[in-house]
C-alpha cells in the first residue's frame, strides 16, 4: 500500500512541476511583452518629441513670417504713396 501512496505523491510532484513550468513560461511571455510595450513607448515619446520640436520650429517661423506681413500692411495702409509705382 505504501508504493499506490508514493506513485500517487510523484504523480502530484509532478503535476505540480509541470504546473510550476506552465506559470513560468506564462510570466516569461508577459515580462517579454510588458518589455516590448515599454521599448516602444519610449520610441515613440522619443520620435514624438522630436516631431514636435520640428513643427514648433516651423510654427515660430510661420508667426514671425506674419509679424513681418502685418508690420509691412500696416506700413502700407498708413502711407500708401510709399508703395505707389510709378507707371
Amino acid at each position: 500500500m505504501a508504493r499506490a501512496g508514493g506513485i500517487s505523491n510523484a504523480v502530484n510532484v509532478g503535476i505540480a512541476v509541470q504546473a510550476d513550468w506552465e506559470n513560468r513560461e506564462f510570466i516569461s511571455h508577459i515580462s517579454l511583452n510588458v518589455r516590448r510595450l515599454f521599448d516602444f513607448l519610449v520610441q515613440f515619446e522619443a520620435t514624438t518629441k522630436s516631431k514636435l520640436a520640428s513643427l514648433n520650429e516651423k510654427l515660430d517661423t510661420l508667426e514671425r513670417k506674419l509679424e513681418l506681413i502685418e508690420v509691412q500692411v500696416g506700413t502700407a495702409s498708413a502711407n500708401p504713396s510709399l508703395f505707389a509705382r510709378d507707371v
